[in-house]
């Protein structure tokens, strides 16, 4: 956690007075991603699992299409850069290059797909289901996971989940670059994403919905809101978003069938 914040000094007014405290903040990290040589990107991030992040953000947007695929991983975690060979060694097509755009993302995400990619998305077929109790349940130990949320109120978490348990948590200060994290976690893990279950703290957009579909994911949660793009995207590709879970409520946006109530 320390890698991920820094202690400030500074002036707390309240209706009592002033005062000069320390508070803790969390740290904002420039990443570059370079992809056979070719500087792809550079992203805001946090300073941790920058592997991870970039593995990911490979595969969400296309660049990669398997674990076997990749021939090798190079992290400078001081200078902030991530290389990743693959064993074709081809550059990017300039033409994709040319598609990126800024995302919705918190800090500032970048994406090389939009919305209208969904034509060539496959939809997600699985037959998985959930209780709203055990959706609830989860949503609960996902918010006391975040330390550095709870110490800095400045990051997002994501997680991966089966019907009980988190499997694998991350933060960022990024929504997107957090969900990036656990999927490249699963594929240079072998951890299997097909059949579980993503929880996101924040809101769920076009970019979130397809991040989630590509890896086969069925079930996204959020404690935020949802977008009608991201609506649109979860029913044409079949997932289930489930959005505003606080408290023992919840907003079931799309393919309902998979959020069961009482055991029916």
């Amino acid at each position: 956690m320390d890698n991920e914040t820094e202690k400030i000094s500074i002036l707390k007014l309240t209706e009592k007075g002033s005062s000069s405290i320390e508070d803790v903040v969390a740290k904002e990290f420039p990443l570059i991603i370079i992809l056979n040589n070719h500087e792809l990107v550079t992203l805001l991030c946090s300073p941790a699992n920058l592997k991870y992040l970039a593995v990911g953000f490979l595969f969400s947007e296309g660049f990669l299409k398997s674990k076997d695929e990749i021939k090798k991983i190079m992290v400078d975690d001081r200078r902030g850069v991530v290389w990743v060979e693959t064993k074709k060694g081809e550059e990017p097509a300039d033409d994709v290059l040319f598609e990126r755009f800024i995302t919705s993302g918190c800090g500032r995400g970048t994406s090389f797909h939009s919305a209208a990619d969904a034509q060539g998305q496959g939809k997600v077929e699985s037959q998985i289901k959930i209780s709203a109790l055990e959706v609830l349940a989860l949503v609960s130990e996902f918010q006391h996971r975040s330390q550095i949320y709870r110490a800095t109120g400045g990051v997002h978490s994501a997680a991966l989940c089966d019907n009980k348990d988190i499997l694998v948590f991350s933060e960022d200060i990024g929504r997107h670059n957090a969900i990036d994290k656990i999927f490249g976690e699963c594929i240079l893990n072998d951890i299997a994403t097909d059949d579980h279950i993503i929880i996101t703290s924040g809101r769920v957009t076009s970019e979130i919905l397809f991040k989630v579909a590509r890896r086969n994911v069925s079930i996204i949660v959020s404690k935020s809101a949802p977008t009608n793009l991201g609506v649109r995207l979860a029913n044409d590709l079949g997932v289930t978003l489930v959005g505003f879970v606080r408290g023992k409520r919840m907003n079931v946006y799309t393919h309902a069938w998979r959020i069961t109530i009482d055991g029916k």
